[in-house]
This record gives structure tokens, sequence and C-alpha cells, in this order.
């Protein structure tokens, strides 16, 4: 996979977010389109053209080089709202959040 498109409302909000609170670096920016770094994978934030905000879709997931509880704490600290904290499954843990955008993301750590 080489990149992921996600679709904003505010890109300055939205990339306040990717750049300020996930940490990622930011490569590219113009109005209607921003890229960052996620260790490798490209996001692209899209600028929506006044279709208003639709649910579903892609999830982003990230994974932490290291603990997920220490993630999800720092992103808190951040005013990150994780909804059902994190949950433990036989295939590993996710903690799920939203972006500034209404977008779904989660943090992801395989079983030990």
């Amino acid at each position: 996979m080489a990149s992921v498109w996600v679709p904003v409302d505010d890109m300055d909000r939205a990339r306040a977010f990717y750049r300020d609170t996930l940490g990622l670096s930011e490569q590219k920016t113009t109005e209607d389109w921003s890229e960052f770094d996620a260790n490798g994978l490209m996001i692209g934030l899209n600028a929506r053209e006044g279709t208003g905000h639709s649910h579903g879709g892609a999830v982003i997931t990230f994974q932490p080089e290291g603990d997920i509880e220490a993630e999800v704490a720092e992103l808190k600290g951040k005013g990150v709202e994780f909804s059902g904290g994190i949950s433990d499954h036989p295939w590993g843990r996710i903690a799920p959040f939203k972006d500034s955008e209404g977008n779904d993301l989660q943090f992801y750590a395989p079983p030990s």
C-alpha cells in the first residue's frame, strides 16, 4: 500500500491534528491537499467539495512502536477521545478514536 486519502472538512484543523496531535511529518500542502508520512505510508488529506461528511469507509490503523497504553494516554492528554478504550482480541488489541474531521482511526498492537 502506498497511500490513503482521507476526506476533510477543514484543512487547517485536519493538518493540525495529523501534524501536532499525531506527530506525523507533513510533506506537502496546498489549499485542497496535504500529505503526511506515516512511517512510509502517505496519508493524503483531501478537501471536500461541499459534499458534506459521510460516515464509514477506511479505518487508518497505527501500530505504536511502544506500549499501546502509553500512546492512548499521550493522545488523551492532547484532547483525543477514545470510544471504548483498549479492547483485547485473540488477534491483538485495538484502541479506536477519530481524527478532527470524524474519520475513524485506531491503534493496533499484535498479540504478545
